[in-house]
């Protein structure tokens, strides 16, 4: 796949209903694949528990809120799924993803690490992506989907909340001077959400300079894919 194909809304995407139970069936798939202790494995489980419990309801708001805000978390969703099944078929998932998928086995990451990296991919890169395949099919501007970022983000910070309280080592396992003490503290859901707001909104204002646009999505591809790196950093 090469990297403009990547900035494309992936193939299928346009026709997904905007409740996500194509997108919980596709991880439930992927659940079936792999042993537990697979770090892509320990990002999905944590993923889907979030959206199982959700619902079809994504938050607040009058019907056609609710949609649209599905239809976003729907987007961003897919984003994942699509890398995922792109790097198992053998090709290149966007470069965010890339730490993650040859790290996911290392025994010397812990699983907390390699969910927070899957975060910060898919806050990074692929909220930002969908920010921008929403607009395209509803015919709006970023600002008029600010509302429903808003709801999305409210549910990728469930899913940060679960991924502490199952996979953060309790503090008689965690001494103050363990580096996975720095690691996650040093990493933010809030700053990444705002990062990826500012980022689609520059994004879709580029739309009409399409290398331009390229250009600057492969720089925040390869951000994410940064970060996503220093926070797989082994700590034994």
């Amino acid at each position: 796949m090469t990297q403009i194909e990547q900035s494309e809304v992936p193939h299928g995407v346009a026709a997904l209903p905007t409740d996500d139970s194509r997108v919980i069936e596709r991880m439930r798939e992927l659940r079936s694949r792999w042993p537990s202790g697979d770090g892509v494995a320990v990002f999905n489980a944590a993923y889907l528990e979030v959206v199982e419990r959700a619902g079809p309801d994504p938050g607040r708001g009058g019907l056609e809120d609710r949609e649209a805000a599905a239809r976003l978390g729907v987007r961003c969703a897919e984003r994942y799924l699509a890398a995922v099944e792109t790097a198992t078929a053998g090709g290149r998932p966007p470069e965010c993803w890339r730490p993650l998928l040859p790290y996911r086995r290392h025994p010397g990451v812990r699983p907390l690490q390699f969910a927070l990296s899957g975060l910060q991919a898919h806050v990074g890169h692929d909220l930002v992506l969908a920010v921008v395949d929403t607009c395209r099919t509803l015919g709006c501007d970023p600002p008029d989907l600010e509302g429903e970022f808003e709801r999305v983000g409210d549910l990728l910070a469930l899913l940060e909340e679960r991924i502490h309280d199952e996979l953060m080592p309790g503090p008689d396992l965690l001494e103050i001077a363990d580096p996975l003490t720095h690691l996650v503290s040093s990493w933010s859901l809030e700053r990444a959400r705002e990062a990826a707001w500012s980022a689609a909104r520059v994004l879709w204002r580029l739309r009409g300079f399409p290398s331009l646009a390229e250009e600057f999505r492969q720089r925040t591809d390869a951000g994410a894919g940064l970060v996503g790196r220093l926070l797989l950093t082994p700590c034994r």
